[in-house]
């Protein structure tokens, strides 16, 4: 609009210029003439009285003439120098001022055909020298007012300048609606493209209903051809997004089938390893080296059935957290659960340094107890599995507005900026050569997260050199959970750790001893508990 505007102004200001030109040089024009025939009626007279010899006075040479109009100038200038003058109003003629005279005469020396007359305003002049015979030589000046076609042209100016900027007014109004109608297609495809990006669409069942109205959308004008491409495009988008969830259940519903359907054969692979084991301890016969091979081969597929065990609990927990289920909601005391997982992991890393934070009064939350304690394990045993002897690890427990909020940090070396935005991911692992020592199947930040989010809260890394910060935020009554609560029966019973570091420290252990002093430790751990649980103090520490 301001380039039409300008443009267009550009255009008019010449053309007010030009014509203003043009019709100032024709007022100009028509006055010279004016003042020219006036001037041929006065000479007549001024030669009449030259040639009898003498020099006639200013007032002489107008009265009696006819056709003189008013407002003429008549002025006779001898070869003495003196001067008479005279003008004529309202058909009278009157003398003029010899400060007039003089401006007149100044002109004139100026080579000026034009002066400013005191009290009479501008004059246009001609002079004429005039001689007869043997009368002496004498000057005949002869004027006309300008006041008439200055105020014209003044007038002239003033239209054209008011018609000018009342077109520019009117160009620009028209032109600011033509545009606003012509480019309102696109706002509605602006409109439309904002609502569907404000669209959580990374995860679930998504529909975009969202399209430019079909008004709007007409193939035939440019912008509507906009609209018609967007709603194609949200079109395919939608029908991708249809596909995706479909992919995304059938292969979720596969991963719980199969699952489900491999535990009967691990538990029986377990059962018959460890039926071997027994038999092989009762048996009275003379230790051989063959007997010994054999008891050290079951004691590894006994512990490595333990680990596929895990690994087939872990991804079916997660195919039923990703289908809304596996949480039963009840109070939760968070710091409780901070106090007793710190308790459950300082055996298994008697070599780093453990603390806990957490207020005085109870936390505590609706949420789901079990899962939420795997929650704690879990990101205590990543940051023990990552970090070197003597890093220190914390956990806190904070009550902030109505969110529950819980940090994990350590002072460790840090995460690698390269994997960090995938940690949560399925089989993410920070150790690309996947050594055992070092972790598990990678799975235990992504049941971590899912559990998260069916409670309705997010979880966050901030990660540098010497400080990790893992940030779980969860509502103390969640508004909405992702499915119905299932019954205890339904959900497989959470293991005691569920971490991918305590499955490796019972996977190197025989079945009978890993049993029996994996009980004994929570046993002393629960009493431990209630120690800690009681001696705590206002900060925590």
């Amino acid at each position: 609009m301001a380039a039409v505007t300008g443009f267009v102004s550009l255009i008019l200001v010449v053309i007010a210029i030009a014509t203003s030109v043009v019709l100032g040089n024709v007022l100009n024009g028509r006055l010279q003439d004016e003042l020219t025939a006036a001037a041929k009626g006065i000479v007549p007279v001024a030669n009449q009285h030259a040639m009898f010899g003498h020099v006639p006075a200013a007032t002489d040479l107008v009265v009696g003439q006819t056709g003189v109009q008013n407002g003429v100038l008549v002025m006779v200038v001898e070869p003495s120098g003196t001067a008479t003058g005279t003008f004529v109003s309202g058909g009278v003629a009157q003398p003029l001022s010899p400060l007039q005279m003089q401006q007149v005469v100044a002109a004139l020396s100026d080579k000026k055909a034009e002066a400013e007359l005191a009290g009479l305003g501008p004059y246009q002049l001609v002079h004429q020298s005039i001689q007869r015979a043997d009368s002496p030589q004498f000057q005949l000046i002869t004027g006309l007012p300008r006041a008439s076609t200055e105020a014209q042209i003044t007038t002239l100016f003033s239209m054209i300048a008011l018609t000018t900027i009342g077109g520019l007014i009117l160009l620009a109004l028209s032109t600011a609606i033509t545009i606003r109608v012509a480019l309102r297609p696109l706002r509605e495809v602006a409109a439309t493209a904002n609502r569907v990006a404000n669209q959580p669409l990374d995860r679930g069942d998504v529909s975009i209903t969202e399209r430019v109205p079909a008004a709007e959308a007409d193939p035939r004008t440019e912008t509507g051809l906009v609209g018609s491409a967007l709603n194609t495009l949200l079109d395919h988008v939608d029908a991708s997004l249809a596909v995706r969830q479909r992919n995304e259940e059938r292969m979720r519903q596969f991963v719980a089938d199969a699952s489900h359907e491999l535990r009967t054969p691990l538990s029986s692979i377990r059962g018959y390893s460890e039926l071997s084991l027994r038999a092989l301890s009762r048996s009275d016969a003379p230790e051989d080296p063959a007997t010994a091979s054999a008891h050290t081969a079951l004691e590894r597929i006994q512990a490595q059935s333990l680990r596929m065990t895990s690994l087939v609990e872990d991804l079916l927990l997660l195919a039923r957290l990703e289908e809304g289920r596996e949480l039963t909601l009840s109070t939760v005391d968070l710091s409780r659960l901070a106090i007793e997982g710190v308790e459950d992991a300082r055996p298994t890393a008697p070599d780093h340094e453990w603390a806990i934070d957490v207020p005085e009064e109870a936390v505590e939350l609706i949420g789901d107890t079990g899962r939420l304690q795997q929650v704690v394990t879990n990101l205590l045993a990543n940051a023990r599995t990552h970090t070197p002897a003597g890093t220190r690890i914390a956990i806190e427990v904070a009550e902030e507005g109505s969110e529950v909020v819980l940090r994990v940090r350590d002072d460790g070396p840090g995460i690698d900026p390269a994997v960090r935005d995938e940690l949560f991911s399925r089989f993410a692992r920070g150790d690309r050569s996947r050594n055992r020592a070092t972790g598990g199947s990678g799975l235990g930040l992504s049941i971590t997260k899912a559990i998260v989010d069916g409670h309705g809260g997010t979880i966050s890394v901030q990660s540098e050199p010497g400080a990790t910060v893992f940030t779980v935020r969860l509502p103390k009554v969640p508004q909405t959970t992702a499915g119905a609560p299932t019954h205890p029966a339904d959900a497989a019973p959470p293991r005691p750790t569920g971490t991918e570091a305590s499955r490796q420290h019972h996977a190197e252990r025989s079945a009978p001893r890993r049993r029996d002093e994996e009980a004994q430790r929570r046993s002393e751990s629960r009493a431990d508990a209630g120690s800690h649980e009681l001696g705590r103090t206002l900060g925590g520490h």
